[in-house]
């Protein structure tokens, strides 16, 4: 029956996705970060909270994109659980403050009920930061659900036995010297016209086109399948932060990390440039063979990648299909890109990459 609907409906949904879905808008993604940026400010606890910390006390894990399944073949979260609930263990037995930045339950192909029965583990890890009042749930595109449904609260509430408030940003102020840097955290789906625009275009999202796009399998227009939509969308988000002053942004959406506004293939790229001046052949040679790997997977590089400012950041995704996860960590007045992944089966973190803050603020 499902193939007969998939052959039946495909190229009218294709049409109609064709007609109507937006691509990245840059005036519409400005727009509406900045409408969200000052709303927290102005008035925080609506659409947001701001969280003050210490440059050398705080302690931050930013996690995206779970995607938290019904554990069946369209499950993308249930390779990267045992590395999930790992990094809560390590996160919350070290004191860190959790940030849920969207997507974190797919919602579009799977109802609440069996997100729910599939996921009791990772919800009971993610309980023992509600306990410790550090916890804050951002809604994405995918669990957009969470914050236009009425029952949603309720729903919230039987998963961690407490009430949950979904927010759509969280903002992180933090003194550096006589500067204030504000740490921006949204999902990143922003300007979006499928899933950030009007109430009835919400509600169809989430109570229409996401099933019907699960139920057909149809994936025809996410920025985490398509490499050109995942470089324009880090191209208007790091524009937009790049305006700002003393601000960066952390978003998610893309599956790609980003770390100081540069993805791991043009780091590379960068890295080659420098060394190219010097005589280390080796490492000349290294980095090439490791730049062929990564154009596999990803081949587009921003033009301006050896100029660009560094206030833009990607969290990734808790869903890679080798069960790996990436995040971002802010502990001991340094910003961090880290991986966990498995090594002889158990659960490793790695540092990708890290800058202190107090570097990092010079260069904004």
């Amino acid at each position: 029956m499902r193939k007969f609907a998939r052959w039946l409906l495909l190229k009218p949904v294709l049409w109609g996705v064709s007609k109507f879905s937006s691509k990245p808008d840059r005036e519409r993604i400005f727009d509406a970060l900045s409408k969200l940026y000052h709303s927290i400010l102005k008035n925080p606890g609506k659409k947001g909270l701001v969280i003050p910390f210490e440059l050398n006390a705080g302690k931050f894990i930013i996690f995206s994109d779970q995607h938290k399944g019904a554990k069946n073949g369209a499950d993308d979260f249930m390779a990267a659980e045992p590395n999930y609930l790992a990094a809560l263990d390590y996160y919350d037995k070290n004191g860190f403050f959790l940030i849920g930045l969207g997507d974190c339950e797919e919602l579009w192909e799977n109802t609440f009920l069996q997100v729910k029965k599939h996921n009791t583990k990772t919800f009971e890890a993610e309980k023992k930061f509600i306990q410790r009042n550090a916890f804050v749930k951002i809604f994405g595109n995918h669990d957009l659900f969470w914050n236009n449904d009425p029952f949603a609260p309720l729903y919230l509430k039987s998963i961690y036995d407490e009430e949950v408030k979904i927010y759509e940003g969280v903002i992180l102020p933090v003194s550096i010297g006589e500067r204030a840097l504000h740490i921006y955290c949204t999902h990143g789906h922003q300007g979006d016209a499928q899933s950030d625009g009007n109430w009835f275009s919400k509600f169809f999202v989430s109570n229409i086109w996401g099933p019907l796009q699960g139920y057909l399998g149809l994936n025809p227009n996410t920025p985490a399948y398509d490499n050109e939509e995942k470089t324009l969308h880090n191209e208007i988000m790091y524009d937009w932060s790049a305006q700002q002053k003393d601000l960066l942004l952390i978003t998610g959406h893309t599956h790609q990390p980003v770390f100081e506004s540069l993805t791991h293939l043009e780091r590379l790229y960068k890295q080659l440039q420098f060394l190219k001046e010097s005589d280390e052949t080796e490492k000349i040679k290294e980095l090439q063979n490791e730049i062929k790997k990564r154009e596999r997977e990803f081949s587009a590089v921003s033009i301006d990648y050896l100029i660009m400012k560094p206030g833009y950041f990607n969290s990734g995704c808790c869903c890679f299909s080798d069960g790996d996860i990436t995040g971002i960590e802010i502990e001991n007045g340094f910003i961090r890109l880290i991986k966990w992944e498995m090594t002889n089966q158990v659960p490793e973190r790695t540092v990708l990459e890290e800058i202190s803050l107090e570097i990092l603020v010079k260069s904004l």
